[in-house]
C-alpha cells in the first residue's frame, strides 16, 4: 500500500487501544487524583514512545505519518498482538518490518575474569543502555545488592533515578545523573530503533521531571573516566575516581572500576569496606550473575 489509508481509521484504532491500557499495565505510577480518561493519556503514550505529545496527537488526528520505528514502539506500549500490529502497519500504509531481535547480552568472559580478580576495588560490567551485566562483591557493598533487583531493572540510570537509596548515596547526585542522561542520549543516537532504549527513556520521562527536562536538553557525552563523592552508611564519605575499560571482544560493554587515591581517608574506607564485603560474601550465598538484553 503506497500511502496511508483513511487516516481516521488509524487514529481511531490508536485511541481504542490506548483506552484499554491502564497506567499500571504500562508500568506508570498510579496518580492520586481521579483520571478523566479511560486508559492512557496521549501525553503518556508519547512519553513512553519517546516522541513529542504534538507528534502523537497529530498522528491520532491523521495529520502526521508514522515511521516504522514509531509504529513498533507503539505496538509494544499498546501491547498489540501480531495480528493487531500487522493491522496497524496496514492502516499506516507501511510494510510490516519487525525490528531485529537482539540476543540476550551476557558479560564477556574476559571481563568477568578481570572482575573476579578485583577484591578491593568496586567494579561493574555495563552493557548496552548502561545495563548492569555483572558485578563483584565490592560493588554490591558500595552501591546496592544487585542480586535482589529484578534483571530488567538492573540498569544504572534506572536505579539512579528510581531508587531513593541511590540518590542519598550520591552526594553529587545531580551532576552524576545529568552526566548519565547525556551518555544515555549519546548511545540512543547509535541505534534509534532500540525498543528497550525507547521503553527505558519513556518510563523515566514519565516518572521523573529531572530526567524528562535533562533528556529534552539533548546534551550528549561519551565519558571514559570521572569522579564522584559517595555518602556510604558504613564507611562514611568516599571521594572516588572511576574508569570505564572497553572490551575488545564486545564494544557494547565495559568494565567500570572505582578507586581512591592511596593514603587518603577514602582509600582507607575502601579497605574497610573490602574486609566487610569479604565477610558478607563468605557468609551469604550470592546469586550474582547478570543477563540484561
Amino acid at each position: 500500500m503506497s500511502g496511508q489509508r483513511d487516516s481516521n481509521e488509524l487514529g481511531e484504532f490508536l485511541k481504542a487501544r490506548r483506552s484499554g491500557i491502564s497506567p499500571r499495565d504500562a508500568g506508570l505510577p498510579e496518580a492520586g487524583a481521579r483520571r478523566r480518561v479511560r486508559g492512557l493519556r496521549r501525553e503518556e503514550v508519547a512519553l513512553l514512545a519517546s516522541i513529542s505529545t504534538d507528534y502523537y496527537t497529530r498522528l491520532e488526528q491523521g495529520r502526521r505519518r508514522a515511521s516504522a520505528p514509531v509504529l513498533n514502539a507503539l505496538a509494544e506500549i499498546l501491547r498489540l498482538s501480531e495480528e493487531e500490529r500487522a493491522y496497524m502497519f496496514e492502516l499506516a500504509g507501511k510494510s510490516l518490518a519487525r525490528p531485529p531481535r537482539r540476543t540476550v547480552q551476557k558479560a564477556h568472559p574476559q571481563l568477568r575474569r578481570v572482575l573476579n580478580e578485583l577484591a578491593t576495588s568496586p567494579a561493574l560490567i555495563m552493557g548496552r543502555r548502561m545495563d548492569i551485566l555483572d558485578w563483584n562483591p565490592m560493588a554490591a557493598a558500595l552501591l546496592t545488592d544487585f542480586s535482589r533487583i529484578p534483571e530488567k531493572q538492573r540498569n544504572y540510570v534506572w536505579l539512579l533515578f528510581s531508587d531513593p537509596a541511590m540518590r542519598e548515596l550520591h552526594a553529587d547526585w545531580e551532576r552524576i545523573a545529568r552526566s548519565c542522561v547525556a551518555m544515555l542520549r549519546k548511545e540512543a543516537g547509535r541505534d534509534p530503533e532500540d525498543q528497550r532504549m525507547a521503553a527505558l527513556v519513556g518510563e523515566l520521562s514519565v516518572r521523573d521531571d529531572d530526567f524528562r527536562r535533562w533528556w529534552g536538553d539533548h546534551r550528549v557525552a561519551d565519558l571514559s573516566r570521572g569522579d564522584k563523592v559517595l555518602r556510604h552508611p558504613l564507611v562514611g564519605e568516599l571521594t572516588l575516581d572511576w574508569d570505564a575499560l572497553a572490551c575488545v571482544g564486545d564494544p557494547d560493554q565495559q568494565l567500570v572500576v572505582w578507586t581512591a587515591e592511596p593514603g587518603t581517608p577514602s582509600h582507607d574506607g575502601l579497605r574497610i569496606l573490602s574486609s566487610w564485603a569479604a565477610d558478607t560474601h563468605h557468609d551469604t550465598p550470592q546469586g550474582r550473575r547478570g543477563g540484561s538484553a
